[in-house]
């Protein structure tokens, strides 16, 4: 509906300047401050190219091509990237366990949208070649942030997503505006900004700091489990075996990755 009446670019920036609008003003109510740093302004800066400007504008560009369940299956392959760019970039250790469990996770979620829509799959394809380098900004995006960890994760995202806003303002000024959109397309621009865009985003640095981005990014995991679920709940869908086969690959990724009950195991047999 959106992609209908806006630009896939003009989406992404409706959708970070809502957000930082939101954010901004829940960072002054609630007594804090923005930095005034210009390094740190600096690394904003980074983190929304990484975090927002590329990824969004790939996977919305990407989509108008490719149909969302290979999008889905492409996007999770950030904890693969990041498994690998971590260990590189000296963020954290690469493991076996971590290996192993980010295969399953991906084996999974294949297996629960369905193989059938790997068919589709052509390197030719620039749709797909769009959803791949989101995933691979996703993940480097995950590493960058650590540097934040002892900044409030709603001034971080208030930040990030006020630069974002800055460098694509130029470009906003160059389309053609419209503001006769439907009341279901303004409620799908809200719903993108403030629950998917800056709640989404206070989580999610609460949980860099926390975690780590490699365990923060298996999220993309469970994107498809939870899409899975509302089907059968709210609308009535049937639970297929390759459903139910692709959950469990991905919750025992969870577990290899996590590695902690592997580890009572071990210790519990010595």
């Amino acid at each position: 509906m959106v992609l209908q009446e806006l630009q896939p670019l003009l989406v992404v920036f409706t959708r970070v300047s809502f957000a930082a609008i939101a954010l901004t003003a829940f960072v002054y109510i609630s007594g804090q401050r923005m930095p005034t740093s210009p390094q740190i302004w600096g690394a904003f800066l980074v983190m929304g190219v990484l975090n927002n400007l590329i990824p969004f504008s790939l996977i919305v560009w990407g989509q108008t091509y490719i149909n969302s369940s290979l999008a889905a299956i492409l996007n999770a392959t950030t904890p693969v990237f990041t498994v690998v760019l971590a260990h590189f970039m000296h963020d954290q250790r690469l493991t076996l366990n971590r290996c192993v469990g980010v295969l399953l996770g991906l084996c999974g979620a294949i297996v629960l949208i369905g193989s059938e829509v790997l068919r589709e799959f052509n390197p030719q394809s620039l749709g797909q070649i769009a959803i791949l380098g989101a995933a691979m900004s996703y993940s480097l995006a995950g590493i960058y942030g650590r540097r934040f960890r002892n900044l409030s994760p709603v001034v971080t995202a208030a930040g990030m997503l006020i630069s974002t806003t800055i460098m694509m303002l130029p470009l906003a000024l160059l389309w053609e505006w419209s503001f006769k959109l439907s009341i279901a397309t303004w409620s799908a621009l809200l719903g993108l900004a403030l629950l998917s865009t800056a709640i989404a985003y206070l989580i999610y640095f609460y949980l860099l700091a926390a975690v780590g981005a490699t365990n923060l990014l298996l999220v993309t995991f469970l994107i498809p489990i939870s899409a899975l679920l509302l089907g059968v709940f709210i609308l009535n869908e049937q639970l297929t075996w390759n459903a139910i086969a692709g959950m469990a690959l991905i919750f025992v990724g969870l577990v290899a990755i996590d590695g902690r009950l592997i580890t009572k195991i071990s210790k519990s047999k010595s």
